[in-house]
Order: C-alpha cells, then sequence, then structure tokens
C-alpha cells in the first residue's frame, strides 16, 4: 500500500495512458466491422485486407518514431499523441468513402495501439526499476479496464445515438484525458521520463542499442513468441461478430462476458508482476502462452455460451502474464537507455502481427475453412513457440554463465 500512495501519480498516469489505447486495439475497432462492412460492401475477406493495410502501414511507422520517446519527456509526447488521437476519431465518425477507410485504421493504430500503449509502458519501465514488474502489472491494467468497459459501454451508446455519434464520445474521451495527464506528470519521477536520466543496463553490464539487439541471436529466438499473443488474441476478437453468428450468440451477451475475461486478466497481472520481482521475466517465458492455448482449444470445442464465457478467462491470465512479462523483458536484457528504440522494434513486429491475424482469417473464413478449425490451429502454434522458448531461454543461461 506504501508503495501504491507514494507512487500513485505515475502508476495512473501509466495506466491512464494505455487505458487510452483502447479506442485504437483490434477489440474495439472490431465492434464496428459489421458497420464498416455494411456501409462500404465489404466481404469479410475485403474488411480483413483493409484493415491489414492500415496497421502494416501502423507498424512501419513504429519503427520510425518509436525510438523519440527516448528523447522527449513522457508528459509531452502522450500529450499530442493524445490530440491526434482525438481527431483521427472526429474523422471515423464523419467517413463517407471507402478509400478513406484504411488511412483511418492507420490513425487509430498508430495513436492507439502503437504509440499510445508505447508511451506508457516505456514510461513505467523507466520510473521503476527494483519493482518494475509490479509497476508494469499495474499499470498495464489499463489495459485490461479498456477491454472490461469499453466494448459493453460502446454497444450500449452506438444502440442510443448511433455508430458515428459514438466516435465522437470517444474524441471527447481523448481530450478529457489531456488535462489530466498534464495534472498527474506536472512532476516527473526520479528516475525521469527520459532515458538520459535512468542507467539500467542489461545483459552483460551494457547499455544495448538498438543495432546490437537485433543483431543478437536472443531477440530473434524470442519473435515467433512474441508474436504468438498479440496475433491470435487480435484475431479472435477481430472475428468476434463471426464466432458469434456461428455459435449462435449474440455479440451483446459477449460484450457482456468481457469482463470474466478482464478478471483473469487482472489475476495474470498480479501474478506475472510477483513472478517477475521474484524469478525475473526470462525463466516466465516458456509458461506464459499456455493458458491461451488451453482456451482457444476449450471455445473451439463448444458452442456452449457459459463455457466459451469461463473459457475466456484463459485468454486473460495470457494477456495478462504478456502485458508484464514482455514490458519487464526489454529492459532486463537490454537495459533502459535505449529503451524506446528496441521497443519501438517489438512494437512495430506486434502492430505487424495484429495485422497479420486478421487478414489471413477473413481469408480462411471466406474460403470455408472452419473457424473451429483456425482456433485449434492457433493453439498447435503456441505449443509449438513454448517449446522454443525453453530451449532459448535455457542457452541464454548456458551463455551467461559462461
Amino acid at each position: 500500500m506504501r508503495f501504491l500512495r507514494d507512487n500513485a501519480r505515475w502508476l495512473s498516469a501509466g495506466g491512464l495512458l494505455v487505458f487510452s489505447s483502447s479506442f485504437g486495439q483490434t477489440y474495439f475497432i472490431a465492434l464496428y466491422a459489421g458497420y464498416f462492412r455494411e456501409t462500404f460492401a465489404l466481404s469479410h475477406a475485403d474488411w480483413g485486407a483493409i484493415y491489414a493495410a492500415g496497421t502494416f502501414a501502423s507498424a512501419a511507422m513504429m519503427l520510425v518514431v518509436g525510438g523519440l520517446v527516448d528523447h522527449v519527456r513522457i508528459r509531452d509526447a502522450a500529450l499530442v499523441v493524445l490530440a491526434c488521437f482525438a481527431g483521427v476519431a472526429v474523422l471515423v465518425s464523419q467517413i463517407s468513402a471507402v478509400w478513406m477507410l484504411p488511412i483511418l485504421i492507420f490513425g487509430l493504430r498508430f495513436c492507439g495501439q502503437g504509440l499510445m500503449g508505447h508511451i506508457g509502458m516505456v514510461g513505467t519501465a523507466r520510473w521503476f526499476a527494483a519493482r518494475r514488474g509490479r509497476a508494469l502489472s499495474i499499470v498495464a491494467m489499463g489495459f485490461g479496464l479498456g477491454e472490461a468497459l469499453l466494448p459493453v459501454t460502446f454497444v450500449a451508446i452506438t444502440a442510443l445515438i448511433g455508430w458515428r455519434s459514438s466516435w465522437l464520445v470517444a474524441s471527447l474521451l481523448l481530450l478529457a484525458m489531456m488535462p489530466v495527464v498534464t495534472w498527474l506528470l506536472a512532476r516527473e519521477r526520479q528516475p525521469s521520463g527520459t532515458a538520459d536520466d535512468t542507467q539500467t543496463a542489461g545483459l552483460g553490464g551494457q547499455h544495448w542499442t538498438r543495432r546490437m539487439a537485433v543483431s543478437h541471436w536472443l531477440f530473434w529466438a524470442l519473435v515467433p513468441g512474441l508474436l504468438a499473443q498479440p496475433v491470435f488474441g487480435t484475431a479472435f476478437f477481430f472475428q468476434q461478430v463471426h464466432m458469434v453468428e456461428i455459435k449462435g450468440w449474440t455479440l451483446a451477451a459477449f460484450a457482456a462476458a468481457i469482463p470474466i475475461y478482464t478478471a483473469f486478466n487482472f489475476a495474470g497481472l498480479f501474478a506475472g508482476g510477483i513472478a517477475v520481482d521474484r524469478l525475473g521475466a526470462t525463466s516466465l517465458m516458456p509458461v506464459y502462452l499456455l493458458p491461451m492455448a488451453t482456451g482457444l482449444v476449450i471455445i473451439a470445442s463448444t458452442d456452449s455460451f457459459a463455457i466459451g464465457a469461463v473459457a475466456l478467462g484463459f485468454l486473460g491470465v495470457t494477456q495478462g502474464l504478456s502485458a508484464v512479462i514482455l514490458g519487464a523483458l526489454w529492459p532486463e536484457v537490454y537495459g533502459t537507455r535505449n529503451l524506446g528504440a528496441i521497443r519501438s522494434v517489438t512494437s512495430a513486429l506486434m502492430v505487424f502481427a495484429t495485422a497479420l491475424g486478421p487478414a489471413l482469417t477473413g481469408y480462411l473464413i471466406d474460403a470455408g475453412v472452419s473457424y473451429n478449425l483456425q482456433l485449434v490451429g492457433m493453439a498447435v502454434y503456441i505449443l509449438c513457440v513454448a517449446v522454443l522458448n525453453a530451449v532459448a531461454m535455457a542457452r541464454l543461461r548456458i551463455s551467461v554463465a559462461a
């Protein structure tokens, strides 16, 4: 409690920043998939391709600008992105031509999933060292709160005022966050939110540069596992409309079940934060994806809404573990001096992955491949990368010992 009390200002700021990323996350944009497809007469494959194009562009842009957070205050970066994000939401409410859709998807993904989450997590990783795992687990609750509150809230708002006006509500919420962030970060925590004030080294006592990190075998050994949760988690929520149709559920009921996902997400966050502080992020890499594989298999094998809702909890556990473990992994391995630049590569890869999942699943659905079979295939892939992570971590321990 003393940790929470003494650091409430910065933990709240980080949590608010990652919460604000929700408006650019797949699970939120996917609520409007039916409206976009109906308005512009798009097939599943068409919508998936458009979503992929905007997200691919977002990933590319993250490589260009993600490292800038190493050289500016977290507060300043956050305010600029919030203002841009609100502007994009206004434009979505006014969209009138299909050619605008990939551009606006780019804006939502880049400002939301790309930059807002990046800024919040990088800032927190710098502000905290000894209790980094717990700080990240608390801040990452912002992701879970968004998943729990926004789908059911905006389904209701859309029913009342229409889908276009609901995006104006989103814009107002983003603008309202700006003075709150300004107040919370009026005073920077020591060490401050710029990389120059933080001297936590990584492997070998080095402050790794981005070039050094991507040239090292460990980085690419971790990439298949790094992409698993973003690809499959994004694809799962992106295709929620299709899934509830084939299962015989309703979108409103599915949105109402999201708090189950969130509750287990929080459990994963807290468990992951404690485990990271005690064991280190690298020790947890082989196991954090396994709950997700379990949940995907359960959902694939049942049409029962009750069982499916419970299975969402397994996906939530991995989401929580993933947020805190991966948030702590990069400073633990590569240090914090160039954390923004290094994390921009991983963020770009994850954004790229979130484009791949919807495009691939949309194509397979249109090609007649069972969605339940696709979910089983995702689980098999996860099991394979869990083995790969275990091998990589074993090799890392050997190399460090040598």
